[in-house]
């Protein structure tokens, strides 16, 4: 049986919409790239696998006010690291204003590219940029997959209620790989 319910209208209220996003539970990536030989990233949770399989493209939105996607754009590859249960502190320093600090003490993984890899991340994407268009107050940024890699014995970071998280799995379920 079906209950008809009326939602709410959505009458620009731009907290009550972050708010509601934010119950949307999200993988927490870190897209990091050597430029001019030090490191630049930024961390979101507007992450989106599997936006195209032939290209292997995924896509990421970011801050259109954002100081450092125009810098980190240009390296010839991006490391997309998505971050681990037990990196929630890395995600805060990454994503921190205070740019010095940002990789102070940051296990990097350097694979011969311009893309770096956060050392411990269960899932990571060597990335091209191909291409990107205006959404809002963000830019969406397709990238192409060239290389990738996964750890199924390590578990993700979640954001979700604006809180880092932990997947909690029963004992007793398959695993998925």
């Amino acid at each position: 049986m079906s209950v008809r319910a009326a939602l709410p209208r959505y009458e620009a209220d731009p907290e009550l919409l972050r708010r509601t996003f934010a119950y949307f539970p999200s993988g927490v990536v870190a897209l990091v790239a050597d430029v001019g030989e030090e490191p630049r990233g930024i961390v979101a949770s507007a992450f989106t696998v599997g936006v195209s399989a032939n290209p292997p493209l995924v896509s990421c939105a970011v801050q259109r006010s954002s100081t450092t996607w125009p810098v980190l754009r240009q390296a010839a590859t991006l490391g997309v690291s998505v971050l681990a249960a037990d990196q929630a502190d890395l995600a805060r320093q990454i994503g921190s204003r205070d740019r010095t600090r940002r990789f102070v003490g940051v296990p990097l993984r350097d694979t011969g590219s311009t893309a770096r890899f956060i050392a411990g991340a269960p899932v990571w994407f060597e990335c091209t940029l191909h291409g990107e268009f205006p959404a809002g107050d963000h830019t969406v940024a397709l990238l192409q997959v060239c290389g990738l890699g996964a750890d199924p014995d390590v578990a993700p970071l979640v954001f979700h209620g604006s809180l880092f998280r932990r997947l909690l799995l029963p004992t007793d379920s398959p695993r998925a790989f």
